[in-house]
């Protein structure tokens, strides 16, 4: 299995070797916990392909420790820098140009002629990153297309002897990926998440188009994603005796088993415990997870991206 450390300078400096020689390390972030590989090199990259079972043609999140790292790797106009003042370090990627002398390994961008960057905000994360002194590429730390850890537990209960250490920084804050602009002539949201359209559009100065169709041009953005192996049933209004119920709000009663996002209604606790509820629920024996309804507004937006995605049906 993967060793479990706590984030100690010595373990820091140990998974930051681990990473020089291609092996990979998850390490927690404000969002979820990432799998992390050293974004230059082919080899590395081949292998996270591989540890999480990912398409090749979904692209990776490249993680630096701050602006000036990105513009090594992409073109960084007016309208970057804003983003990157308001929000880095913190839950947002930004896809932008790749720079032609970047040595981000071309696997990482799937092909494209953007890259997706990102600054995360959570202490260990942004240790590690200045311990390895270069881009990090981390997609979450799971099987690909299923549930997001947000526990170091869930990395080796997932991964086990495919990654090499895990840094245990409790749990994820935010409980939600970070939200993906791409920016252009038309700024576009690209998948919802812990940093709500609002907050982005209000220091863009304009509205956010939404993506819809063409390449996967940003990581969990397939049909299904997230998903549990129980089948997820949404806007539930009633619940059977042999499902799970997760619900929002007051709970409806007679499921076999209920765990609640928010009993209040507050959708930034419910961010924060989705996965780890859609993980707990995910039970032999039932035969489904009923999902109460969950008002698309602010956070909901990305919480009900990620359940609609949950619930698609499996390829």
């Amino acid at each position: 299995m993967a060793a479990l450390c706590s984030p100690t300078s010595e373990a820091i400096e140990a998974a930051a070797k681990a990473l020089r020689s291609g092996q990979l390390v998850a390490f927690p972030t404000e969002t979820v916990y990432g799998l992390g590989a050293d974004a230059c090199s082919d080899e590395a990259v081949v292998r996270l392909y591989e540890a999480k079972g990912r398409p090749r043609f979904n692209p990776l999140i490249v993680h630096v420790e701050h602006a000036d790292a990105a513009a090594d790797h992409v073109e960084i106009d007016t309208l970057a820098r804003r983003l990157m003042d308001a929000f880095w370090p913190g839950p947002l990627t930004l896809v932008l140009p790749r720079r032609e002398s970047s040595p981000v390994s071309l696997l990482a961008g799937a092909g494209l002629d953007t890259l997706a960057v990102r600054a995360p905000a959570h202490p260990v994360a942004r240790a590690l990153l200045h311990a390895f002194a270069g881009p990090l590429v981390a997609p979450s730390a799971n099987p690909s297309g299923r549930v997001s850890a947000t526990e170091a537990r869930h990395v080796v209960d997932d991964l086990g002897t495919r990654v090499s250490m895990v840094l245990d920084g409790g749990s994820c804050a935010l409980g939600l990926e970070s939200t993906i602009v791409e920016l252009g002539a038309s700024p576009k949201l690209l998948r919802a998440g812990a940093l709500d359209r609002a907050s982005v559009q209000d220091v863009l100065g304009q509205p956010l188009a939404t993506e819809a169709g063409g390449p996967v041009r940003a990581p969990g953005a397939l049909a299904s994603h997230y998903a549990p192996a129980l089948p997820v049933r949404l806007d539930a209004r009633d619940v059977a005796p042999d499902e799970a119920l997760l619900a929002f709000g007051p709970a409806l009663e007679g499921a076999a088993v209920t765990l609640n996002l928010s009993e209040r209604g507050d959708l930034r606790e419910a961010a924060a415990r989705l996965f780890s509820s859609l993980r707990a629920l995910d039970r032999p024996g039932l035969r489904g997870i009923a999902v109460m309804p969950i008002p698309e507004e602010g956070l909901g937006e990305a919480i009900v991206d990620r359940l609609r995605r949950a619930s698609a049906p499996r390829p």
